[in-house]
This record gives C-alpha cells, sequence and structure tokens, in this order.
C-alpha cells in the first residue's frame, strides 16, 4: 500500500503538469523563468568554484590579521 504514494510520475501525468503550467504562467514568462534559472545555476556555480579556489589554495599566500 505504501509502495503506491512514492511511484514515479507516468508520461501522461507528466503531460498534464506541463499543460497547467503553460495554462497558469503562459508561454511568454516561461522562457524568462529559465533564463533566470540558468543565470542562477550557473551564479552558483561560480560561487562554489570561488569557495573550492580559496580552500585550495596556498596558506602562506594568504594574508593574516596579527
Amino acid at each position: 500500500m505504501n509502495q503506491l504514494l512514492f511511484t514515479p510520475p507516468r508520461p501522461l501525468e507528466i503531460m498534464i503538469i506541463v499543460i497547467v503550467i503553460l495554462v497558469l504562467f503562459g508561454g511568454k514568462k516561461i522562457p524568462e523563468f529559465m533564463s533566470g534559472l540558468g543565470k542562477g545555476i550557473s551564479s552558483f556555480k561560480k560561487g562554489l568554484k570561488d569557495i573550492e579556489d580559496d580552500i585550495n589554495s596556498d596558506p602562506s599566500s594568504s594574508t593574516k590579521e596579527e
């Protein structure tokens, strides 16, 4: 019984969800939303890379406040 609650969506269910999203947001808003989402993901990845670079940098080259 519990297995029925966690089944992956079938293709028909995915199509219904896509149609509902198109009706709610319209055809013009979706590309704008996806563009913003892409910019956000790019910014997030850049931030992660900057943090990794800071962690992997040579500790002797960093400035220490004394």
